[in-house]
């Protein structure tokens, strides 16, 4: 009977190739069968861009259709199909390394392939590698501390209903938003609106050439809205009344 290969999830973090961890490039040179997630508009994998340094030669590259909708019933079938079309060299014996931007675990589309994978081949050996988070990385460009002593830290990923971030500003301490994508300016209205703006700072291809940073995030207004791609913000939010309080009982 052959022996299953073994899956590799590996983070190759949000742009800078050397942000790859020692492990993660170990793994890449080692595997000939990369999959890499694919949008449907046909551009090439950023992860594969970021990572090409470390494949072998004989790499053998394989793109995954990953559909930027949000209609689920084909998300599925999206998924199931990728799965299935990993399970062929794993089922043979080979390994392979699935890379995904920033942190496999992390607002990945690889969690999705897990989920399916493990459905279909529960026995399947699977090793994740981390990678850096994007918010790490805009946190180190912009020497903009993410945590202090117990403050709160919550990750908000934007939506059009902007009230997940509202209740996160509510609650105070660092709030990282993420995936702000065409709600940029939306994003700016409501931190105007709250007198916050000048607490946050954004980052946008962090570690690619076309890094974007911006440290007075009012300066942002009237952008298209392709200058929310691949952006994040850090904001430092007022805690509630209180809140400063209990963190100094805490402390004695």
């Amino acid at each position: 009977m052959t022996r299953l290969g073994t899956l590799y999830g590996v983070g190759v973090g949000p742009g800078d190739p050397e942000w790859i961890t020692v492990k993660g490039a170990r793994t890449l040179a080692a595997c000939r069968q990369i999959f890499v997630p694919r949008s449907s508009d046909g551009k090439e994998s950023l992860a594969l861009q970021i990572a090409r340094t470390y494949l072998k030669p004989e790499a053998v590259v394989h793109e995954l259709l990953f559909p930027m909708t949000t209609d689920r019933r084909q998300l599925h079938e999206s998924w199931q199909a990728a799965a299935r079309q990993v399970l062929q060299p794993l089922e043979a014996g080979e390994d392979c390394c699935f890379l995904t931007l920033g942190d496999a675990m992390f607002y990945s589309t690889y969690v999705f392939l897990l989920d399916e994978i493990g459905r279909l081949r529960p026995e399947l050996p699977i090793v994740t590698i981390p990678g850096v988070t994007a918010y790490s990385a805009a946190a180190a460009i912009t020497n903009t501390p993410v945590g202090r002593q117990k403050q709160l830290l919550t990750v908000v990923p934007a939506s059009d209903d902007l009230g997940q971030l509202a209740a996160a500003l509510d609650r105070g301490g660092t709030v990282v938003l993420m995936k702000i994508g065409h709600r940029l300016q939306a994003v700016l209205d409501l931190l105007g609106d709250r007198g916050l703006l000048a607490q946050a700072v954004f980052v946008a291809h962090a570690g690619m050439s076309n890094q974007l940073v911006e440290t007075d995030p009012a300066r942002l207004r009237g952008l298209p809205e392709q200058a929310g791609y691949l952006s994040l913000m850090i904001i430092q939010a007022p805690q509630r009344p209180g809140d400063e309080g209990r963190e100094k009982r805490d402390k004695r």
